[in-house]
């Protein structure tokens, strides 16, 4: 198993005692698969789960959310929840994406443990004991890295051009970020809003919390049914939710900090090309050959202006967004906590 982590490994005891790592005993794992216009493939993803659920001390149920499918995907999920009580499935009214996929899954979810996988047989379901291995070793975020991809060019090349940079940017050095075979302990999920096309991101927004993320290499199967959901469009959308990201958890409580250290820089630059025009418009009141004429000056005042209205305008900003983030986190946690010590037993009555 190859694994990267910034701690290192510890295994979980049975029996629900709690390792050094803080991982319990799991009784329950949850499945949550997304599914869109994937009807081919259901039952085939259902029997190799079984066949996994099998050698597995944990209770396993299957969570199955149709995004909008217009085959008979749902139908699918239907029959698969009639025959095997362990199956349930969410159906929405239209797709709305897969990051509400997942958040729909997430809330449904009953285990300690939530794994997620795509439905189109790609992601291999034998590999989900080696998750769990992964989080007992001390892990709370174990994200899938396809080392091997069996993917077109064209969507292998850009897909590690965005790995590396969002790598970079955000400091979480994971080779796969968009995989979407991962393990998440509960708590770690109850602690990360999922919006827009954010599921992409969900280790990232959890390092920000403070828990720990680690990657597993794992083993990338060839589509045998359909063709793939993403187009050129997901990548645009990538870099905009980059940005998303970033500022989410660099500057999420504290917007004011990005957006008035560049107002405050702006700022600046006007005034001192304001000062640059009133230097220079002494200096042609004593000799009118010198300094620069009226087309530079003209320049730099367009110049100066533009750079104090915009630092102006993000001084505003910053501080009308400090304004609305503290409205809406005034009644949540700025922290995350790990554990409590037992509360002290309070004395007897006499």
């Amino acid at each position: 198993m190859t694994l990267n982590a910034s701690q290192p490994s510890a295994i979980g005891t049975a029996g629900g005692t709690r390792a050094p790592s803080g991982f319990v005993a799991v009784e329950v794992l949850s499945l949550v698969i997304p599914v869109f216009n994937e009807d081919e493939s259901l039952a085939a993803l259902h029997a190799e789960i079984v066949e996994v659920a099998r050698g597995l001390p944990e209770r396993v149920e299957m969570i199955f959310i149709d995004d909008g499918s217009k085959d008979r995907s749902w139908a699918v999920v239907q029959d698969l929840a009639a025959k095997d009580e362990r199956v349930r499935g969410v159906r929405f009214r239209r797709n709305f994406g897969k990051a509400a996929a997942l958040a729909a899954g997430f809330d449904a979810a009953r285990g300690q443990v939530v794994v997620t996988m795509d439905a189109d047989l790609q992601d291999d379901p034998h590999e989900i004991p080696r998750f769990l291995e992964a989080l007992r070793g001390g892990l709370d975020v174990v994200s899938g890295w396809k080392k091997v991809r069996h993917d077109p060019w064209h969507k292998v090349f850009p897909s590690r051009v965005f790995n590396k940079f969002l790598s970079v940017l955000t400091g979480v050095h994971l080779h796969d970020h968009n995989c979407g075979m991962k393990a998440y302990r509960a708590e770690a999920l109850r602690e990360v809003y999922l919006y827009g096309e954010l599921h992409r991101f969900v280790p990232v927004l959890a390092t920000a919390r403070g828990f720990k993320v680690g990657e597993l290499v794992i083993r990338h199967r060839a589509r045998k049914f359909g063709s793939s959901k993403y187009g050129w469009k997901r990548f645009i959308k990538g870099a905009l939710d980059v940005a998303t990201v970033r500022l989410l958890t660099g500057f999420g409580r504290r917007p004011n900090h990005l957006l008035g250290t560049w107002g405050l820089g702006f700022g600046a630059a006007g005034v001192f090309g304001f000062f640059l025009l009133l230097a220079n418009g002494l200096l042609r009141l004593i000799d009118s050959s010198y300094g620069a004429g009226p087309v530079a000056q003209m320049m730099a005042a367009t110049f100066a202006m533009g750079c104090a209205l915009f630092g102006g305008q993000c001084l505003l900003a910053g501080l009308v967004s400090e304004m609305t983030v503290a409205r809406k986190w005034l009644d949540n946690d700025p922290y995350s906590v790990m554990e409590r010590t037992p509360a002290a037993s309070e004395p007897a009555q006499s």
